[in-house]
């Protein structure tokens, strides 16, 4: 017993000090799925990408947890989108050095591509009356949409991001990081394509969606959203947002209206009953897909699926 007890102290203090003695072989931190998608399509073969938003979480209130900040903290690289969509990381991610982390928001080629964001001030009476305590600040998410990854145009210019700051910090594994990014490239234009043909037919078919999260995606498709019931899906849109919304649905004849995985669709179901308006639901983060080298094709296809599912009537 005792021979057998000096072998695993023996084995458990090799361990902690092979982890002390070696280079941490830490990893791209991602902080949601989708950037992750990305991260882990140029990293594949070279290191770990870890996602830190869990699957169901917002990105709109969720909170660092100590295993969280340890992550960030031994990272070898931390990619976000930036303050205005991932505040949960701001103190924490802002705090390190520039060469260890990619802001998506802030990049040059990103900025002239960046949406302006909707925001919510013409429904002010929902606010007043459903949350009057709360501060204009919980009502937006600053000037611009921050829903940056779903443009495959800038899920391009992030991945050539990535692949350049990993070549700085692993210059030993250039050559698989520039193959990485040539498969992801590749990879991108054929499912942009594919997703083309198959939303084309589906461009003049008009919908509602949960929370103002898809314009990059439809402006890059082409789709007719006819608006949105909130831009923060973590407050609920007001008795005469919805009264208006149940109006424009009638009105301007929606084929569909979309809710999201993360929050309870009964808003959006009040909403369609007794209408001829379908239900979808549209996930922006990607939920269920593994975190793969080919987990952002599959995020952009699945997105098309959901789409076309309801405005289809498949």
């Amino acid at each position: 017993m005792l021979h057998k007890n000096t072998l695993l102290c023996a084995a458990v203090s090799a361990a902690l000090w092979g982890v002390a003695a070696a280079p941490s072989q830490a990893a791209v931190v991602a902080s949601l799925k989708p950037v992750g998608f990305i991260a882990a399509a140029i990293a594949d073969g070279v290191t770990e990408t870890q996602v830190l938003l869990p699957d169901g979480a917002s990105e709109h209130d969720y909170s660092l947890r100590p295993s969280d900040v340890k992550r960030l903290q031994n990272a070898d690289l931390v990619v976000w989108i930036g303050p205005e969509m991932e505040a949960f990381m701001d103190k924490t991610t802002s705090a390190f050095p520039e060469n260890k982390k990619v802001t998506i928001s802030t990049l040059d080629g990103v900025k002239p591509l960046l949406m302006k964001g909707a925001d919510d001030d013409d429904h002010a009476d929902e606010h007043d009356h459903d949350h009057a305590g709360e501060s204009d600040a919980d009502h937006h998410h600053g000037e611009y949409n921050m829903h940056l990854w779903l443009s495959p145009e800038i899920a391009r210019l992030s991945a050539v991001a990535i692949h350049d700051k990993l070549v700085e910090l692993m210059p030993q594994s250039r050559a698989k990081l520039d193959a990485n990014l040539k498969d992801f490239e590749a990879q991108l234009a054929a499912t942009d394509k594919q997703v083309g043909s198959e939303l084309a037919p589906l461009k003049n078919k008009g919908y509602f969606v949960f929370h103002d999260a898809y314009g990059y995606y439809e402006k890059h498709y082409g789709l007719t959203s006819l608006g949105h019931f909130t831009v923060n899906p973590e407050i609920q849109p007001g008795a005469q947002r919805l009264h208006e919304i149940r109006t424009q649905l009638v009105e301007q004849k929606a084929t569909c209206v979309f809710a999201e995985p993360q929050f309870r669709p009964a808003v959006v179901e009040a909403v369609a009953r007794g209408t001829s308006v379908r239900m979808g639901t549209l996930d922006p983060l990607g939920i269920g897909i593994p975190v793969s080298k080919t987990s952002y094709a599959a995020f952009l296809t699945q997105l098309a699926n959901q789409y076309a599912s309801c405005l289809k009537g498949d």
